[in-house]
């Protein structure tokens, strides 16, 4: 009884985890860094509120990125690979904790040049972050057996990232096939994560 309440207690905590790490980062990335990025001076300027706001959601989704790591190892602990995958999603963590030291400069710079550098810095270091969370994707799919769909839909994702990461920085034209790289990593990432966040809250445990 206690194991199975244990277990069930760790499903509510990462899958809980999971929305807040989805929404928090669909603040940062489409409200905050996009306002920024089109319009850099005036967010500074007049928006500062919104821009702390986002740094502040970026490092919202570092902290419930390792209560994700720690709950699925503690849930799937039996697996042989689990130790490992925890491992990979922390090393992501801590380099989207390095990245986000980035943008606080921000805040300090008069220029448009300056503050998309900054930008950029931030978008580098956490790209190379997703490298090491699309191997711990891929491993969260092999240890995950439920749902055979969401398994092959959390690899597929896994490799996309990888693959993503590799192709900014091999392809000097990266920027012609950005939509489509963008559509590969997208849809299986979204469709994955969110119906094992789903099974999470609703199965995950029982």
């Amino acid at each position: 009884m206690t194991k199975t309440l244990n277990a069930r207690t760790l499903s509510l905590v990462a899958g809980g985890s999971y929305w807040v790490i989805f929404f928090a980062a669909i603040f940062a990335n489409f409200f905050v860094l996009e306002t920024l990025i089109a319009d850099p001076i005036a967010t500074v300027q007049q928006h500062h509120g919104l821009l702390r706001a986002g740094i502040l959601a970026f490092l919202i989704t570092v902290v419930f990125d390792v209560i994700v790591a720690w709950s699925l190892n503690e849930l799937f602990k039996e697996h042989p690979l689990s130790a490992l995958s925890t491992l990979f999603r922390m090393m992501h963590a801590a380099i989207m904790g390095v990245a986000i030291f980035a943008l606080p400069e921000v805040l300090t710079l008069a220029s448009s040049e300056e503050i998309l550098q900054q930008v950029s810095i931030f978008n580098t270091i956490w790209l190379l972050g997703l490298f090491f969370f699309g191997i711990h994707i891929v491993l969260l799919g092999i240890i995950f057996s439920r749902i055979r769909i969401v398994e092959w839909l959390l690899i597929v994702a896994g490799a996309m990232y990888m693959i993503d990461t590799v192709a900014h920085f091999v392809l000097p034209d990266y920027s012609e096939y950005a939509t489509l790289f963008l559509a590969l990593v997208a849809i299986p990432g979204l469709l994955g994560e969110m119906s094992f966040a789903i099974w999470l809250l609703m199965k995950g445990g029982k």
